[in-house]
């Protein structure tokens, strides 16, 4: 397989998954073949061994605010307990760029206060030759890059899953307004991982960040060494807010959000395939529509996961509003997580 074809999400998580199924196949002594047969079984000593749980190391500690920290109204967001959805009606001739005031938040939980002067990332793992951790001043005198990038929530236009095909997806009832573009500045994952000393041997990078949950997702290092992976600690031109990942986060650009790491604590190298909760057991689609195989099974993942999103689209509209009868512009814009949208389309006789 070329290297290159990693950067793609649901091609790396194939090929770790199959990586992984050989790896444990060798730990427990056992053929593939002996490994499928145990979990058709789905019972037994041996196959709750197989399905071990993935990787969820390192701790850290935040304080907690309780609450989101920028300011929330109603005419800019729909609330959803620590989640803000962007009303679309607030970017009407506003430009390509979403202001960090109107831009969507996506938490885990509620958005944690971390001090800067305190704040350290720590870089370790069996993936770099001498782990180390960098301050919030030493990473803001290390070289920058600056650049324009969509974020989406894994979960966006989930509500439309009931309206659609008459099944409600469980989680934040988003509708289309979990998506943002924002000018994004920081320092690339490349340089971080030089200064650590990466191996050449290293495999996957597993970004972990200081919120309660500890949240999780790994890259490839192919991913991670891309020129548009960054360490981010500003946004739109200002310090990055508090909601969306200060001090530091992390930018995965052309992957789905949960990726992007906000509040961004410690990096695991590792020279060995890695896994999470957020790749396992969250953020997957489950059920008979969404088939696993077998060796995604043996690594602990219960249903297909999450990767690029699909192409939408949205009027610059309230959900709620009214059209008067008659002649009316509507403005809206187009969206993908492949690529950019090669042409606008012009829609008449809407009514």
């Amino acid at each position: 397989m070329d290297r290159k074809d990693l950067l793609n999400e649901a091609t790396y998580d194939r090929n770790r998954a199959a990586e992984w199924f050989w790896q444990r196949s060798q730990v427990l002594g056992i053929s593939r073949r002996r490994i499928l047969q145990l979990l058709a079984l789905g019972t037994g000593s041996t196959a709750a061994t197989i399905l071990a749980k993935p990787n969820q190391s390192h701790k850290a500690i935040a304080n907690e605010s309780g609450a989101i920290v920028k300011q929330v109204r109603p005419d800019w967001f729909y609330q959803m307990n620590t989640n803000l959805e962007m009303r679309w009606e607030n970017m009407y001739d506003r430009g390509y760029i979403v202001p960090n005031h109107l831009f969507f938040v996506r938490n885990n939980n509620p958005t944690p206060l971390i001090e800067a002067d305190r704040w350290r990332l720590n870089v370790f793992g069996d993936g770099v030759s001498h782990p180390r951790s960098f301050s919030y001043s030493e990473l803001l005198q290390m070289p920058s890059v600056s650049v324009i990038r969509a974020i989406e929530c894994a979960g966006n236009g989930r509500s439309f899953y009931q309206t659609a095909y008459g099944k409600a997806a469980s989680g934040t009832q988003w509708k289309l307004g979990g998506i943002g573009v924002a000018e994004w500045t920081g320092v690339p994952m490349s340089e971080i991982l030089e200064r650590a000393g990466l191996q050449f041997t290293a495999r996957d990078v597993m970004p972990i960040s200081l919120d309660a949950n500890k949240v999780q997702r790994p890259i490839p290092i192919e991913k991670a060494l891309a020129n548009d992976t960054l360490v981010v600690y500003a946004m739109n031109g200002d310090t990055l807010p508090r909601d969306h990942g200060f001090p530091v986060r992390l930018l995965v650009s052309g992957w789905v959000g949960i990726a992007s790491i906000k509040w961004l604590g410690s990096i695991q190298v590792s020279r060995s395939s890695l896994f999470s909760l957020y790749n396992t057991q969250k953020y997957i689609l489950i059920g008979e529509d969404y088939p696993v195989n077998r060796q995604l099974q043996a690594a602990g993942v219960l249903g297909k996961i999450a990767t690029k999103q699909k192409p939408k689209s949205a009027f610059e509209l309230s959900w709620d509003g009214e059209i008067p009868s008659g002649k009316r512009l509507l403005r809206g814009r187009s969206w993908s997580g492949v690529d950019k949208i090669s042409k606008p389309i012009f829609l008449t006789n809407l009514f």
